[in-house]
């Protein structure tokens, strides 16, 4: 792992006996002594404190707000320009043809936009923005901060103690907010399903930020182990998995956040890659859709796994793209593609393991109920 870059966070994370692995071009810390499955419970129940500074931190400046948002949404099917001041938003980039290159996260902070991206695509999307927006807006990557995250029904109750007024903030908005004398760039989100906080730090304030949460009896460090089956019980995708290029928005059941003034109709409707590919999917339909999967009995159903339409014979109907054993519900959970015909609610359908056909029915996602602060 010598060519793996570290986050600012490394040495904690070794002291605190993290078993680290390599992701998306780190080395970070897959779970902690307390076990994958303890520190997903801990989560749900209280507060988990991840470090995700290997994502990507951009910020956009332009002459004026509006400019800045304008050009953004040539790269997104998103309503960036009715954002309001200190509120964040999803959205992703599209292609030319209608697939996701990324997930991102954008906030307005008054006078720039501040953009966080996923670190395997980091680099891609920093070169799609500057290629795009470039000179007119100033595409400036943030290389001196890290990103934390703290998750969980008491998130509120710790990162409250270090600096009260965070207890105002409403899921989505975004603030600067002065914690340990440090200005921190706070949003009152996550991808857990939990209530919950972002929180990018200087890299020199990291750690006593960190120390300082970890001392306190409702929080836990978490691992990419817990992360990942905290997201797949909140029904949200993770790319490369469950969304990629050859995926879109459409098939993805994402056009929750393709906001009415960018569709067909809207006032400042298409004018991203994809358009025409993508209002068309809303208007004629798609061959497939993205689904949840509820295996019966205790065997998870992992990425990869074939879905057929019976229990015998036949061309197989989809393809489960994340699956595990979700330990909030105490069984397994899964997610993928099903051809539309068998993508309602309940279908019976089955999912080949090991050479034999398990049934498993199509739900609604999430498969805990989310815990946003509204």
């Amino acid at each position: 792992m010598d060519a793996l870059q570290r986050t600012p966070l490394y040495d904690l994370h070794l002291e605190l006996g993290a078993k680290m692995v390599p992701f998306a071009g780190y080395e970070m810390p897959v779970q902690y002594p307390l076990g994958v499955m303890k520190e997903h419970l801990h989560t749900r129940a209280e507060a988990g404190l991840f470090d995700v500074s290997h994502m990507g931190q951009v910020i956009l400046r332009g002459e004026s707000l509006e400019a800045v948002a304008k050009a953004f949404e040539g790269l997104v099917p998103v309503d960036v320009l009715g954002l309001d001041t200190g509120r964040q938003r999803y959205g992703f980039f599209t292609n030319d043809t209608g697939g996701i290159e990324d997930d991102l996260m954008f906030a307005n902070r008054g006078d720039h936009l501040f953009v966080v991206v996923n670190a395997a695509c980091k680099a891609a999307d920093i070169a799609r923005m500057k290629a795009a927006l470039e000179p007119g807006i100033t595409v400036e990557t943030i290389t001196d901060r890290a990103l934390v995250a703290l998750q969980g029904p008491q998130a509120e109750a710790a990162l409250s103690r270090l600096a009260p007024e965070i207890a105002e903030m409403r899921f989505m908005d975004v603030a600067t907010v002065e914690i340990l004398g440090v200005d921190c760039w706070v949003s009152r989100s996550g991808y857990t399903g939990e209530d919950g906080f972002e929180i990018s730090v200087p890299d020199g304030s990291a750690e006593a930020l960190c120390r300082a949460l970890l001392e306190m009896e409702e929080v836990e460090a978490i691992g990419l182990g817990a992360r990942d089956s905290l997201r797949l019980e909140a029904g949200l995708c993770l790319y490369g998995n469950d969304i990629d290029a050859g995926t879109s928005p459409v098939e993805a059941a994402l056009t929750w956040a393709i906001q009415k003034v960018r569709r067909t109709g809207g006032a400042r409707a298409g004018g991203f890659p994809g358009a025409e590919a993508i209002l068309g999917q809303m208007a004629e339909g798609v061959a497939r859709k993205r689904v949840g999967l509820l295996p019966e009995g205790r065997a998870p159903m992992r990425g990869g796994t074939e879905i057929y339409a019976s229990d015998e014979g036949g061309a197989p109907i989809g393809t489960v793209t994340s699956g595990g054993f979700g330990p909030s519900v105490n069984g397994p959970v899964a997610m993928g593609y099903v051809s539309a015909e068998y993508a309602s609610k309940d279908s019976e359908l089955f999912g080949e393991v090991r050479g034999k056909r398990m049934p498993v029915k199509v739900v609604r996602m999430p498969f805990v109920p989310a815990g946003f602060k509204r």
